[in-house]
């Protein structure tokens, strides 16, 4: 009987930790890599083909807001860390323009949320999410 207590309580203690999301002391993001596909936040580390890559600053976001019509469609540029096999490269990517380093090609494809005309606030930056694909 003591075993199987014993037994069960590793068990909640697992499952417990393992739904836990680590906040470094600075306040961003935990370092753990996202499957590809995942979008990432600033600071979150994701796989896109064989590059592992993380968007760490957004540079600019000048984007048309959703409900509005603009007559230039702006930009959304980020600062984003490349790490292949054996190099890392810091390079700003603009949405929907590819990029190649040491051979591979990669875009930003989509980046949330967009911006509401009329709300008159800047996005804040833990709520960004951006999306990778190998080019």
């Amino acid at each position: 009987m003591k075993q199987l207590i014993n037994s069960l309580s590793a068990f909640a203690l697992f499952t417990v930790l393992g739904a836990c999301t680590i906040i470094p002391a600075g306040g961003g993001v935990a370092s753990v890599s996202l499957p590809q596909g995942s979008a990432a936040a600033l600071g979150q580390r994701v796989a896109v083909g064989a590059l592992m890559v993380t968007p760490q600053s957004v540079v600019e976001d000048s984007r048309c807001p959703i409900n509005a019509r603009c007559i230039w469609a702006g930009r959304l540029v980020v600062k984003t860390r490349i790490d292949g096999n054996g190099w890392r490269k810091t390079a700003d990517l603009t949405l929907g323009e590819p990029y190649t380093a040491h051979g591979a090609g990669l875009a930003l494809t989509a980046g949330e949320p967009g911006r509401m005309a009329g709300e008159g606030k800047e996005t804040p930056k833990e709520a960004y999410r951006f999306t990778f694909e190998t080019r």
